[in-house]
């Protein structure tokens, strides 16, 4: 048995490797999609929402009445978007979130850049999660069912929830990668 569990730790270190080039898949796929409309108008409850956020929308207010559904295309609720800087502001999310999943990838060749990304990834989980709180649309509506409310999340719901895995790998990689340094450090500090 305890061969078997030696041999077991080696997933150990394949995890925060895994860590590491999960983060980055996600953070470049999900951070390139912030540069098309849909994903853009997508997020907009979310920034809507959050007390934060909603300071860079003229008009945070009226998202709901110019919800355009995913594959589909409104030339009037597009326009009411780009004047109300949806586009923009997904576009800037989209250049941090593809950043931060650049530092976490490096951060297995530079653990620095591993603890600063790893770092920030937790901060924008942090931030993402807080979305369960302040938007509305993250609970299934009362339509006249009986489940509804909290604790059935709505696809937007699940959507934010999964962000609790992205902040734990978050923790590892900065740990591992700060670790890293540490023990760079004492060796070059024996030599």
């Amino acid at each position: 048995m305890k061969e078997l569990l030696k041999k077991v730790t080696i997933l150990n270190q394949i995890g925060i490797i895994l860590a590491h080039i999960a983060i980055f898949i996600i953070f470049i796929w999900i951070g390139g999609l912030k540069f098309f409309n849909y994903e853009a108008e997508g997020i907009m409850p979310f920034v809507a929402n959050n007390p934060i956020m909603k300071q860079f929308i003229p008009n945070p207010q009226a998202y709901k009445d110019n919800k355009i559904p995913e594959g589909t295309i409104n030339e009037i609720k597009a326009k009411w978007h780009q004047e109300n800087h949806t586009y923009v502001v997904s576009n800037i999310l989209g250049i941090l979130i593809i950043s931060f999943g650049i530092l976490v990838f490096l951060g297995l060749f530079y653990p620095i850049l591993g603890v600063i990304g790893g770092i920030l990834v937790f901060l924008m989980t942090l931030t993402t999660l807080s979305f369960l709180i302040t938007t509305p649309e993250t609970f299934v509506p009362n339509l006249g069912g009986e489940n509804y409310g909290f604790p059935y999340l709505s696809g937007a719901g699940r959507l934010v929830i999964k962000d609790l895995a992205i902040m734990a790998c978050a923790l590892i990689v900065s740990g591992n990668c700060a670790r890293e340094m540490l023990n760079r450090d004492l060796e070059s500090n024996k030599s």
